[in-house]
């Protein structure tokens, strides 16, 4: 028998916290002057991002969500929010930060397949791309050489 909604979220920030992602979460948004808020589920929400990098409009640390929009913008995307979640949830069974490597890895595979990060990489497919605002690409065809 799993776990209820509520005891998940609560085990998984704990795990996040534990496992030192969150902490460099909480790291990234101070040194960016990143304003952080309680959210849903145990995450900790980060409004206005400002660096250059990632270019993505939201991305997860830990338990710690960076969107670059602010909170009203955030709240009108609340599939935007699920996503991230699922990220979150990723870090935990990655067990935190070894999920930087694995992730950077998975999203150089998409880029080889069909040159952007994300249509090919499996934990954006298992964190749902249409909810993260990304649309499915096909795989690049290879030009074919005759001998």
């Amino acid at each position: 028998m799993s776990a209820p909604a509520g005891r998940r979220a609560r085990l998984r920030a704990a795990w996040n916290m534990a496992n030192l992602s969150t902490p460099l979460g909480l790291l990234v948004a101070a040194l960016t002057g990143t304003r952080v808020v309680r959210g849903p589920e145990g995450l900790l929400l980060g409004f206005g991002y400002r660096p250059r990098l990632p270019r993505a409009g939201a991305f997860t640390v830990g338990n710690v969500v960076l969107f670059r929009a602010g909170p009203d913008d955030v709240a009108a995307r609340p599939r935007l929010l699920a996503h991230e979640s699922r990220h979150a949830s990723q870090y935990a069974l990655c067990l935190g930060l070894p999920f930087l490597p694995l992730y950077g890895a998975a999203a150089g595979w998409s880029v080889l397949r069909c040159g952007h990060p994300a249509p090919h990489n499996p934990f954006e497919v298992r964190a749902g791309l249409a909810d993260g605002g990304y649309r499915v690409r096909p795989r690049r065809r290879r030009k074919r050489t005759r001998p």
